[in-house]
């Protein structure tokens, strides 16, 4: 069992491990600078074939929407480490573990659906850094 001294640097490591995609996915909105959110999906739809690119304007909208999602969400967990776990560590421990668990169903479910079932694997290994010891209550 981790402490809740690890339990909050933990969700700092999941703030940043959601958050970082989202400056990829808005860099993904404009041509000149669309490469690693290609990347990042023709990664994530493995194989790495090319297929994936960011050239219609509906898949740049959507980078954009994305990015300020992720963006944000990983905003929202660093916040609740900082400003609210040490008021109610168990309710923000539950909390993130609640919107990873969403994330990973409602994500694998649309990328089978979609023809990118290969995306499951990826969202297992973020899902399972993103919760890290946070999977059981802290000790202490």
């Amino acid at each position: 069992m981790a402490s809740k001294k690890t339990h909050k640097a933990w969700l700092k490591i999941t703030a940043i491990a959601i958050g970082l995609f989202g400056p990829v996915f808005f860099f993904g909105t404009m041509q000149a600078t669309s490469e690693a959110a290609r990347l990042t999906m023709d990664l994530l739809g493995w194989p790495i074939d090319g297929a994936q690119d960011f050239e219609a304007p509906t898949t740049r909208f959507l980078s954009a929407l994305t990015g300020g999602f992720l963006l944000g969400w990983g905003a929202t967990v660093w916040c609740l480490s900082t400003w609210v776990y040490d008021k109610a560590p168990e309710e923000v421990r539950k909390t993130v573990l609640v919107g990873i668990l969403f994330w990973f169903v409602l994500d694998s479910a649309g990328s089978v659906a979609s023809g990118n079932a290969a995306n499951v694997f990826f969202n297992t290994l973020i899902m399972f850094v993103a919760i890290g010891p946070m999977w059981t209550p802290a000790k202490g």
